[in-house]
This record gives C-alpha cells, structure tokens and sequence, in this order.
C-alpha cells in the first residue's frame, strides 16, 4: 500500500506559543519531526501548516509543507484538507497523522503503525505502550487503550475503548497510547465527515468517534513513549534528548 505521511502543525499553542519553530538540536521542532518521518521511510512526507513561518521553516530543509485554513478544529482535519491538496488523483492509500510535536519518536514506531494495516478488516492503526510508571496509570493526562490481544500478533490490540480514566480494572498491563494514526484513505473521508460524538465529547478524545461509529482500530503495541512536547519544560527535556544523540 502506498502511504503518504502528513504532519499537522499550527503555530497557535497556549502552553507553549510559537511551538512548531522551537529550536531543538538546532533546528526547529517540526523540522525535528519531519526528519524523523523522512528517516522512517514509511512514504513521502508532508507538513500541514496555516502559517507560512513553519511551511518556510520545513521547505529550507528539502521537506515538503502545504498551507491550509486556519479554522480547523483537529488534526484530522488538517490533514484531510492537505490530503486533497498534495494527493488530487488519490495516490496514497494509506495516511499516517503524525502529531508535529513528537521530536523524539523512533522512526521504527513510525513504520510500525502500518502494520495492523495489513489486516483488511482495520480501518485505522495506531500505537501503545505497556505502562511500567504506576502515576501513569491514574494520570488523566495519559489516554489509555482499553483492548482485546490479537492471536494473529503478539504484540496488537483491537481497541474497544479509550480513556482518560484507569482502566481496565483488575490486574493486568495497562497501555498508553500514543497519538499517532495511520488511515485507510476511504475511513479518514467517513471519519471526517461525522460528526463529534458524545463519548468523543466527554473524554475530549478525537478516536471515540470512530469506534462510536463502528469504525475498527487496532493498535500495535511498541516499546518506548515518544516525549510530546507541551510545556517549556518538555522542550527543555526533548533539546536534552535530540542533543545527546547528535553528540
């Protein structure tokens, strides 16, 4: 299958303003991103932007960008906006939504995600990581996937639910997931077009509107979290990362 990367950035944040040109490592954070998209090989890369700053940024790198409206209310629809822009003939036929606020992930997680992909029955893929952290497991800042193991795969969950909340109960590994989505291009057209829905709405998580929806999402389960970036101090800990393996 043949997959495009598009990579949402927005230079609004009321955490951190001005976040996708943070300087990280000596370039700016969503340049950081864009180059871990590139090294993953998982198809061509693209940044989604409203703001011409971060698509001039990207392209004095060699990357790719794409303006597009700023009255978007998700990611999702940034991409899907993009999407139709860069792909008019529908080329790709698989989409990775990479947030542009992961400096840090391995470009192995990205190629990971297309694997559940590889099923016909999953609409949309994604990533989790076994929680070890016990404050993370009743940290509502950490999405949990509740989900059923896979006996075709060691290591994947089918997705039933996520949540904010600690869950499931009774013991057990609990796993965090990680924001990342890789769509069949026929479920992110029926994904844009329904509307929020009312577990969406009162989790304040985007996915619940597909699973409401009797979308599948399953989820391959890697090693390690990516660090998002949000706050000064998560950018502080990511220029500590990236600066230590550019040594």
């Amino acid at each position: 299958m043949k997959s495009i990367i598009l990579i949402p950035a927005r230079l609004a944040s009321t955490r951190l303003p001005g976040k996708p040109l943070a300087e990280i490592a000596g370039k700016p954070m969503i340049v950081q991103v864009a180059a871990r998209a590139v090294e993953s090989g998982a198809g061509r890369v693209v940044v989604a932007t409203d703001t011409p700053d971060v698509a001039a940024a990207v392209q004095a790198e060699g990357i790719e960008a794409v303006l597009t409206r700023d009255d978007h209310e998700s990611g999702s629809d940034r991409i899907h906006e993009a999407l139709g822009k860069v792909d008019p003939a529908g080329e790709a036929e698989v989409v990775i939504n990479l947030q542009g606020d992961l400096p840090t992930i391995p470009a192995e997680d990205i190629r990971a995600v297309l694997r559940p992909l590889e099923d016909p029955a999953v609409d949309i893929a994604t990533l989790g990581v076994e929680i070890t952290d016990e404050e993370e497991k009743t940290n509502p800042n950490v999405v949990k996937i509740v989900g059923t193991p896979l006996e075709t795969a060691a290591v994947r969950l089918r997705a039933l639910y996520f949540t904010r909340a600690t869950a499931p109960w009774g013991g057990g590994p609990l796993y965090h997931h990680v924001g990342i989505y890789a769509y069949r291009r026929a479920a992110l057209e029926r994904f844009v077009a329904l509307a929020p829905s009312t577990l969406e709405r009162r989790e304040r998580l985007e996915q619940l509107r597909a699973l409401e929806a009797g979308m599948r999402i399953d989820a391959e389960i890697v090693r390690s979290v990516p660090l998002g970036v949000d706050t000064p101090a998560d950018l502080e800990r990511a220029r500590k990362i990236l600066s230590s393996q550019a040594g």
